[in-house]
């Protein structure tokens, strides 16, 4: 297939586009800087020159592909309005453009905020709806293409999507616990977070193009809740600092805009979309990654 991937050259994409290629696809993918043309052409992939706020090459990426993977995400937290507009528009500049034509169109959701304290599973349905709720609410505004004759496809992945050269979420706890001099979790830190290999996240993404039915809910999780207490003493091990608990109240103080994020308990499972997929995890856990120490180069 020939395959238009936004976000071709972040974290989660550049391991897709890899994962694509292997697999005999052929990959077009949207970059916005020359840095990034030039990564997608050294691996082979075709390149067309846009980002999240470009929607007409977006909309010319999605005409000219049998499918689209959209994976591209502004993570603005200091603004999430922003994030979250650009997000909307750019799914419904797809979902017009693929109306009527079956093509598959894959997005990146979350598990984070399905379920609160219990196991979410494929089952559960996003409670985000419009343009404030988080991302834009963009899942459920992809899955009513359904009933428009678009093969959509939900992948939500796990908060935590590690590996070496991560700068997500795990990056910035070890950046806080190295500041501060101190690893710290919330409470007694037996609130659970998912978790899940980046070269794990681009084989199930590439399995859901090629596999999934529409309006599929797919889970990117390989380990369905490390407690967090337990990432906290890794972080410590890794930066031979202390470990603490932080108390509730002073989560957001300590932690900043993750503090609120890094309390919550959602462990999430992927038993229907292992099954679905036949796909197992085969990457390093995350305690796993965090010890071999690629989180605590300075």
């Amino acid at each position: 297939m020939r395959v238009f991937v936004t976000g071709a050259s972040g974290w989660i994409g550049s391991a897709t586009v890899d994962e694509l290629l292997a697999a005999g696809h052929e990959v077009v993918g949207l970059a916005r800087s020359d840095t990034s043309a030039a990564s997608l052409h050294a691996k082979g992939a075709q390149v067309r020159r846009g980002d999240l706020d470009d929607l007409d090459s977006i909309r010319e990426g999605a005409a000219s592909a049998d499918a689209v993977l959209h994976l591209a995400n502004k993570h603005d937290f200091n603004n999430p309005a922003v994030s979250n507009q650009a997000e909307r528009a750019a799914v419904q500049a797809i979902g017009d453009v693929l109306t009527g034509s079956g093509r598959p169109f894959l997005l990146a959701s979350g598990v984070a905020g399905l379920a609160q304290g219990r196991l979410a599973t494929e089952d559960d349905r996003s409670l985000f709806q419009g343009l404030e709720s988080p991302r834009g609410g963009s899942e459920n505004l992809a899955l009513e293409y359904v009933d428009r004759r678009v093969n959509t496809v939900s992948v939500r992945f796990a908060p935590t999507v590690h590996g070496d050269g991560d700068h997500g979420f795990i990056a910035t706890l070890v950046a806080i616990a190295r500041e501060k001099g101190v690893a710290g979790y919330v409470g007694d830190g037996t609130n659970r977070w998912p978790a899940v290999h980046r070269s794990d996240a681009a084989q199930i993404t590439r399995l859901g193009l090629e596999k999934a039915p529409a309006g599929t809910l797919l889970h990117a999780v390989s380990e369905e809740g490390v407690p967090a207490r337990e990432i906290a003493e890794a972080i410590g091990r890794g930066l031979e600092v202390p470990v603490a608990s932080i108390a509730p109240q002073e989560a957001q103080r300590h932690f900043g805009w993750i503090g609120r994020l890094f309390a919550m308990d959602i462990p999430a499972s992927s038993t229907r979309t292992q099954e679905l997929l036949g796909w197992a995890p085969s990457g390093p856990s995350l305690i796993q990654d965090l010890d071999a120490g690629s989180y605590f180069r300075t």
